[in-house]
């Protein structure tokens, strides 16, 4: 008996180094320099990425982070801003923010339930929340600021929030612009979120998330936009990443383990807003990423179908994700479809 117990042990043992070494083996490389860069902002001092005025509001018991930024001059009108999933109000790339702002806009952001400083959901399991929960907060924030109306930017879970937002309150909205998303994630006519893609996700936060530090925790997000990157070919701002994780980490809550189960839930539980959309008589934006390898392109030229009043854009070299390169063009597209509503 202490023979094959034995044998069983070692073979466990063997399965277990094998399934570490392939992990180890198979998650992409990070970016050039990475570690040289990730030591170098560990070592400096952080920079601040909370530039506006940071408030909380409380809907339903629920307490919710936000963050208003004004323009120095002119304010042209309001933009709030709906994050992807399990990321918090910090996941938008700073150098986007800036652009919005310095373009004369008053940009919102907010941490979704379940990130960031806004309340982690004790008991979730018993009480669900769904994308019309997560979109009502945002509502509850305009409220808070005294906003009447205003332009909706999201992006991947956050394109859907804002749908929902601009369904659920059409008369609070201006625009709507869905960046790499979907009006029904469901959809059996259209390719799915890419099973592929979540695997290699969770192979990456197995090698960098199962010996927790700053460092493994800046090259997790790292190697996510490196996945989420797939085929197109541009440079990752790696400082810019590190940044604001370890600032995350540092000066804020850190990041929820249970986030993107709890958004992933949100999603596939919000059915499909088709219906609905087309009944929306507001400009609309739709724009993709033709490399995009988690939500597949044919979800936003669906969207175009049920739409055909939208403007489209579809960006070549562009994954799931907002290149550095093209922060300047996205802006441009977000500000000429205020622009046409403003001139209506």
């Amino acid at each position: 008996m202490k023979k094959i117990l034995k044998f069983i042990g070692i073979g466990i043992l063997m399965l277990l180094v094998g399934v570490i070494t392939y992990v180890f083996l198979s998650t992409p490389k990070l970016p050039e320099n990475s570690n040289a860069i990730i030591e170098d902002v560990i070592n400096s001092e952080l920079p601040e990425f909370v530039k506006g005025q940071a408030g909380y509001v409380v809907n339903n018991g629920t307490k919710i982070w936000y963050e208003s930024i004004l323009p120095t001059d002119t304010n042209k009108g309001a933009i709030l801003l709906f994050m992807g999933i399990s990321n918090d109000a910090l996941g938008w790339p700073q150098p986007f923010i800036d652009n919005l702002v310095n373009a004369g806009y008053h940009v919102i952001r907010y941490d979704y339930r379940g990130t960031g400083l806004s309340s982690w959901v004790e008991n979730w399991e018993e009480q669900p929340y769904s994308l019309t929960d997560l979109a009502n907060d945002g509502k509850v924030i305009l409220d808070s600021l005294k906003i009447e109306k205003v332009n909706l930017l999201g992006v991947s879970l956050g394109g859907m929030v804002a749908q929902e937002f601009a369904i659920n309150f059409p008369k609070r909205t201006n625009t709507l612009t869905s960046l790499m998303s979907s009006g029904n994630i469901l959809d059996n006519d259209l390719p799915p979120i890419s099973s592929k893609v979540v695997f290699e996700l969770v192979k990456t936060s197995i090698r960098y998330g199962f010996f927790s530090s700053e460092r493994n925790t800046i090259k997790l997000h790292l190697s996510s936009r490196v996945i989420l990157q797939g085929d197109a070919e541009y440079d990752i701002d790696t400082k810019g990443i590190a940044g604001q994780v370890l600032y995350n980490l540092r000066m804020r809550k850190g990041y929820n383990p249970d986030a993107s189960k709890q958004h992933h839930e949100a999603t596939y539980q919000s059915g499909s807003r088709y219906n609905k959309l087309k009944d929306l008589s507001i400009p609309i934006l739709i724009m993709h990423g033709v490399n995009d390898p988690f939500i597949p392109i044919a979800h936003s030229k669906k969207l175009k179908s049920i739409i055909p009043t939208a403007r489209i854009k579809w960006f070549e070299n562009m994954g799931h994700d907002i290149p550095l390169y093209l922060t300047d063009e996205i802006c441009e597209e977000i500000i000429w479809i205020i622009n046409s509503n403003n001139e209506q």
